[in-house]
C-alpha cells in the first residue's frame, strides 16, 4: 500500500533502525518505546491487522511469533521473558493498520496492562 507507514519502512523508503530481517518479516524499534526493550515486528506484506494476518492463513502468523521469538533472544529479553502485543482496532489502540507486534521486555510487565 503506497500510503501505509509500515509498507514504507519495509519498502526502506522511510528510515528505521531495523533490528532482524527474515524473509517474510521485518524488525525494528520503535520509535516511542515503552519499555527498554519495544520491538515491532512486521510481515512484509500487509494485512491491517491481527484478524486478517489469521485470516490469511499462510503460515505467515508463525512466521512473524517465529520473528519475534528471535528477536527476544538477540535482545537478551528471552530469559526472564517478553510480551508480544497485536493491537487490533482503534479501541485497542492501533494507530497504524499494518499489523504489527509489539516485543516488550527488560523491565517487569504488570498485569494487566493498560
Amino acid at each position: 500500500m503506497t500510503d501505509c507507514l509500515f509498507c514504507k519502512i519495509v519498502a526502506r523508503q522511510i528510515p528505521a533502525d531495523i533490528v532482524l530481517e527474515t524473509g517474510r518479516a521485518l524488525a525494528f524499534r520503535d520509535v516511542n518505546p515503552q519499555a527498554p526493550t519495544h520491538v515491532l515486528v512486521v510481515p512484509k506484506a500487509h494485512h491491517e491487522n491481527a484478524a486478517a494476518l489469521a485470516a490469511a492463513d499462510d503460515g505467515l502468523a508463525d512466521d512473524l511469533l517465529t520473528a519475534c521469538h528471535a528477536v527476544a533472544v538477540q535482545e537478551g529479553v528471552a530469559e526472564p521473558g517478553y510480551r508480544v502485543v497485536f493491537n487490533t482496532g482503534t479501541g485497542a489502540g492501533q494507530t497504524v493498520f499494518h499489523v504489527h507486534a509489539h516485543v516488550l521486555g527488560g523491565r517487569s510487565l504488570t498485569w494487566p496492562p493498560g
